[in-house]
């Protein structure tokens, strides 16, 4: 099913395409809002890589997995607007607001403690200032793998890299990440 309407979107079938991007949505948005930390930002490099993927699907290999090659247009869709701005700002709303769950949802639960919550909200945005901080490449190794739990051959695809770059990569944007968050914290 998924190649037949691949075909149809090369040939121009506009209905085609959008009914083959309905499945890869959310993946689309999940990769740019990690990679932008926001929700605002996030719909909006989601929008620009439909619309680039689009425009390039008459290039589209059939070798390759669609996801992957979707992947790979929101990545270098994220990593161009990170370049225009040189650094990107966090909304506090959007770092609240997640799929990994909301400060409604968390202060909901009866057995949360408020110094417990307030600690984990504190990690959360050091955890995500620190990701900013890393370059994009590095950044897009450790959300890919850490955050949406991609595996090494898959980000090697999405990517274009050797996996053995991938390990390697991803290991020293741990050591970077890790670096980062000490200073902070012990600034704190």
């Amino acid at each position: 099913m998924e190649s037949l309407l691949i075909e149809k979107s090369v040939q121009g079938d506009v209905a085609s395409f959008e009914k083959l991007i309905v499945k890869y949505n959310r993946y689309v948005y999940n990769i740019a809002f990690r990679m932008m930390g926001n929700e605002e930002d996030a719909k909006d490099m989601s929008q620009e890589t439909l619309i680039k993927a689009f425009k390039a699907i008459g290039q589209f290999k059939m070798e390759a997995n669609f996801s992957t090659w979707l992947y790979r247009i929101t990545i270098n869709v994220c990593k161009d607007e990170i370049r225009k701005r040189k650094e990107t700002v966090l909304s506090y709303d959007a770092t609240l607001n997640n799929d990994e769950g909301s400060l409604k949802d968390i202060i909901q639960d009866e057995h949360a403690n408020p110094i417990l919550i307030y600690e984990k909200l504190e990690l959360k945005e050091a955890i995500e200032e620190a990701l900013n901080k890393l370059s994009e490449d590095s950044k897009s190794v450790v959300v890919l793998k850490d955050l949406l739990g991609y595996s090494y051959e898959e980000i090697g695809e999405i990517l274009q890299i050797p996996i053995g770059t991938v390990r390697s990569r991803l290991n020293r944007s741990r050591g970077a990440l890790k670096n980062i968050l000490q200073v902070q914290l012990s600034d704190d």
